[in-house]
């Protein structure tokens, strides 16, 4: 029968030796190595790897097959060296995690990766793990950015006590890639006590870094980190702040409602929309009338998202009398250019069964209950915010800038959404500086 085989081998077409090797693969008997080892010199490479990869299983049963797969390691073909590191990982034996290190200097990513899964593999127990746990230390070290990225993840699901640390020290590295592997890898650990180490990284000068320091922060640090994130809402880079709102709505503290809404102004849509979600996470019906004006916004995402979230806080939202505060601004986007915005607006007085022409221009100036001491001119300059009159908005908000008012961020906050782009920029620039 092992002849019959062997000739099939040596003389079948390529599928016909193939499906052979593949057979034999499926079998649990010893009598199957030596027509596998057999097929590892077939001039053929799919058969060469199907055949590496199905002598794995059978390192048991013959130990000798160990060094045979070592060779393979060498093999010019990466797809073979791949499914020898693979085998080697079968094999149990912490003594080949030597041989699988070297090979995380590799050239080819797969085979990196497949080096480092073995690795892991061999390490699956805790007896083993110190073991297995070296090479993939000194690969995180001393190894090139691809080995180091799979050293990363295998290191992250090891059970070596150092792993922790040694990732701890990778953030010292300066390959961004690495860098972002390995926040990612500690944010899924939850541990609170990496908290100030990441932390430390929402300052580096990559923005793609910082932002994936925002989404590790909020993963280990949850409502500890939220005066962190709330720093990085005014981050440069549009992401940043973007992974930032985002994880604030899903950590729900009413606390950062105010630092959320300022971002319904941001230049970026994303941000806005994101912010949007943010506040319809946190759940806060002070965020109720900022979430009406957003019902108008020219882009259609942003006014399904304002929409749920305006349901997900109150489902009878439109009978809140907090939401009139922010009609006068309704009313102005009657005379709006972008049909969208006038459609919008007109569908919104129509739900709330308010008459526009009813709408008086102080009813802008409701303020919170809670708000603390205003300016004597604050009323007069509220009004401004709202005139027909460019130029009288536009010195209005000025105005707040320079008073530091910070009763009046939600007022810049519409008018950072002016139909004018001075009003709307020189807005969005008083919102910077009382923020």
């Amino acid at each position: 029968m092992l002849w019959w085989i062997t000739q099939q081998l040596r003389m079948g077409n390529v599928k016909k030796r193939l499906a052979v090797v593949q057979k034999l693969a499926r079998s649990d008997s010893a009598d199957t190595v030596e027509p596998l080892v057999f097929a590892l010199n077939d001039r053929n490479a799919p058969v060469r790897i199907a055949a590496a990869q199905a002598l794995g299983k059978f390192q048991s049963q013959s130990p000798q097959l160990t060094g045979l797969l070592g060779q393979l390691l060498h093999d010019p073909l990466p797809e073979i060296r791949a499914a020898a590191a693979t085998a080697l990982g079968q094999s149990g034996d912490p003594a080949q995690a030597r041989l699988l290190a070297d090979l995380q200097q590799d050239q080819d990513p797969a085979v990196c990766k497949a080096a480092a899964l073995a690795l892991e593999q061999l390490g699956q127990s805790s007896a083993k793990a110190s073991a297995a746990a070296e090479p993939l230390i000194e690969t995180m070290r001393y190894g090139p950015p691809t080995g180091q990225l799979e050293a990363v993840q295998a290191l992250g699901r090891s059970k070596d006590k150092r792993a922790k640390d040694v990732l701890l020290e990778a953030l010292q590295k300066n390959d961004p890639a690495v860098l972002i592997e390995v926040m990612g890898v500690l944010a899924q650990s939850g541990d609170e006590s990496m908290l100030k180490p990441l932390e430390r990284m929402l300052n580096n000068s990559n923005p793609n870094v910082r932002s994936a320091a925002v989404a590790a922060v909020a993963g280990c640090g949850k409502r500890q980190a939220v005066p962190a994130l709330l720093r990085k809402l005014k981050d440069s880079f549009w992401e940043v702040r973007q992974t930032a709102v985002k994880a604030l709505g899903q950590l729900g503290d009413p606390e950062t409602i105010d630092a959320v809404t300022v971002l319904l102004a941001d230049t970026d849509r994303d941000v806005r929309e994101s912010a949007i979600e943010a506040l319809g996470g946190i759940g806060d019906r002070r965020a109720l009338p900022q979430l009406t004006l957003a019902l108008i916004d020219a882009e259609s995402r942003l006014r399904g998202a304002a929409a749920l979230a305006l349901r997900k806080i109150d489902r009878h939202w439109d009978k809140n009398p907090a939401i009139r505060q922010v009609l006068p601004k309704v009313k102005y986007a009657l005379a709006h250019g972008e049909y969208w915005v006038q459609h919008s607006a007109s569908q919104l007085f129509a739900k709330l069964k308010v008459d526009p022409e009813t709408v008086a221009e102080d009813e802008s100036l409701v303020k919170p209950a809670d708000a603390g001491p205003t300016h004597p001119a604050f009323a007069v300059l509220a009004g401004l915010l709202f005139d027909p009159d460019r130029d009288l908005r536009l010195a209005a908000v000025e105005a707040f800038r320079q008073l530091h008012e910070r009763n009046a961020v939600p007022l810049l906050v519409t008018a950072a959404q002016d139909l004018d782009r001075n009003v709307q920029l020189a807005a969005r620039h008083a919102l910077t500086v009382l923020e």
